[in-house]
């Protein structure tokens, strides 16, 4: 009794393991295997650049103008940002562009060969109001000088509705 316990047992085992195993799949049935929704990314960013600096390159006139620098330091750059990743037909792609006001997308693509294109699109929808990028410096110096004219700073910087499209060429 305890070998065909042990009989079914395997034989269970065996036809539970057939079943969960990885099938190979050939290129052909391969492209007709499509995704869901692509892929989405979201980031919390934090950028820090030390400093900025504007260096006017032309020699001193008679009046003592022209040459020095203005450097603006501690720039900072935070907030929430999320982009949707998907593959697009070249159909899809010249649709999306006119979409998107591109008159001629010949100009950067070419329609005669071109393939496949990446399109990263941020969404109207992910990031919720009061959490878009904002861009800001701490000072803004003259040459060596210590003094500050002050700072700047760009807040709720809304990037929705941005499309990037990426394709080899």
């Amino acid at each position: 009794m305890q070998i065909i316990k042990t009989a079914i047992a395997a034989a269970l085992a065996t036809v539970a393991f057939s079943a969960s195993a990885m099938t190979p799949i050939q290129d052909a049935e391969l492209s007709t295997v499509s995704g869901q929704d692509g892929v989405s990314i979201a980031a919390n960013l934090n950028i820090k650049i030390d400093s900025f600096v504007y260096t006017d390159t032309d020699a001193l006139d008679a009046n003592g103008l022209g040459g020095g620098s203005v450097s603006f330091n501690g720039i900072k750059v935070n907030g929430l940002i999320a982009a949707n990743i998907d593959i697009l037909s070249k159909a899809s792609f010249l649709q999306a562009a006119g979409a998107a006001g591109v008159t001629n997308p010949g100009t950067f693509y070419n329609p005669a060969t071109g393939g496949d294109v990446v399109q990263i699109a941020i969404p109207a929808s992910v990031v919720a109001d009061g959490h878009y990028l904002n861009v800001s410096v701490d000072a803004i110096k003259m040459g060596n000088n210590a003094a500050s004219f002050g700072s700047v700073a760009m807040n709720q910087i809304d990037m929705r509705g941005t499309t990037v499209w990426i394709f080899a060429h």
